[in-house]
């Protein structure tokens, strides 16, 4: 009889323990992703997502955040901004803890009064300075900003000795804040704007601005966009003869923009992130470690290299890791926790957030690269 009743309790035990663990498993932790996966803006948002779920994959397989599994629920943007709002709103009501993306300037801009009125965190992977400047609580970014890349451009010009310059920018969101930093710090480098025009995103032929720019008094000409138009830019330069040094900004620094632009790109300079030349920086480089360890696994992944539109969305990742590992994942906590993140060596670069400051990188973040021979090198 005793043994009986022994056995009935063991029994008892067991299923309130499996009971137990049923009701009390820990839920995941879903984080909302936005990217431009398809559309003309598919080369930033598909390496994106494809990282932002690589990280998560690697999360979870480590044992996950305090115990708990993260869950990614990305949505596809197309770079439309009305459907990234539509997005971000159904993501808001679908609980998630914080929001990486969007891809672009423009779809960030236009889910910022989401995010600030559900108090959700949003790590933008965009790059245009008005997505952290004001500074505005609830968002941060991981692409370096625009100004920042200007200002490599401009030092690079000032040591060639060339200060008369040349704009061709794209008229939608990225390239109007990189043509309004361009003419803002020209004075401060002693640079002149002798021709400032624009392309359209869907334009196929920039002939007749490039021919203006051949026959004016231009030494350089510094092209402002994302994929496919500065690759049109470079082949219409090519064909008209065009002389001048070409400058890219950074919104094409990936492999893709040399398949688009072939042979027109060979000698184009632009500022990117180090992620490009990662295998030719010196030991000592803070990022290294980081940059190779991202460009092997999405390799070995993707069958693809690992780039710098991919990187911001590692970087927003691994943030996200930190301030939930440091405070907790609630938005509120991720919130306080980014806002005191310091020396996180990531893709994009050193990072420093501050309360004064949610991008957190200076133009350190930046190297000049140029192409040559199809691939990329590092300029001295």
């Amino acid at each position: 009889m005793v043994k009986k009743t022994s056995n009935g309790f063991m029994f008892l035990v067991i299923f309130l323990v499996l009971s137990a663990g049923t009701v009390f498993a820990a839920p995941p932790i879903k984080i909302g992703g936005l990217f431009s996966v398809t559309g003309p803006a598919s080369f930033l948002g598909e390496p994106e997502r494809n990282t932002a779920q690589m990280v998560a994959d690697q999360i979870n397989a480590a044992g996950g955040i305090k115990g708990r599994t993260v869950e990614l629920i990305a949505y596809d943007t197309q770079g439309d901004a009305t459907k990234a709002v539509q997005a971000a709103t159904r993501l808001v009501k679908e609980g998630v803890v914080a929001i990486i993306g969007p891809s672009t300037t423009g779809d960030s801009m236009a889910v910022i009064p989401v995010v600030e009125r559900a108090k959700i965190p949003l790590i933008s992977c965009a790059a245009g300075i008005k997505i952290t400047e004001p500074v505005k609580p609830w968002v941060f970014k991981t692409a370096q900003n625009d100004y920042l890349a200007v200002a490599k451009i401009y030092e690079d010009l000032v040591k060639r000795k060339m200060t008369r310059v040349a704009l061709l920018t794209v008229s939608d969101s990225f390239g109007s804040s990189g043509r309004e930093q361009l003419k803002a710090l020209a004075t401060k480098y002693g640079i002149t704007i002798v021709s400032d025009d624009t392309y359209g995103p869907k334009d196929t032929d920039m002939t007749p601005q490039l021919t203006k720019i051949r026959s004016g008094q231009a030494q350089a000409l510094v092209c402002w966009g994302t994929n496919p138009g500065p690759a049109i830019v470079a082949r219409n330069a090519r064909q008209l003869g065009l002389k001048i040094p070409l400058y890219m900004s950074h919104g094409v620094s990936s492999k893709k923009f040399i398949a688009l632009a072939g042979d027109a790109s060979e000698g184009i300079v632009l500022p990117s992130g180090r992620v490009l030349v990662a295998d030719l920086l010196p030991k000592s480089d803070k990022q290294k470690r980081s940059l190779l360890a991202f460009v092997q696994e999405y390799q070995k992944r993707f069958n693809a290299e690992g780039d710098h539109f991919g990187g911001h969305a590692w970087d927003a990742m691994m943030l996200l890791k930190g301030a939930m590992e440091r405070g907790g994942a609630t938005p509120a906590a991720i919130r306080a926790q980014l806002e005191k993140t310091r020396n996180f060596a990531g893709i994009g670069g050193v990072f420093n957030y501050s309360p004064t400051d949610h991008s957190g990188l200076t133009k350190d973040a930046f190297v000049l690269v140029q192409v040559k021979g199809k691939d990329w090198v590092l300029v001295k």
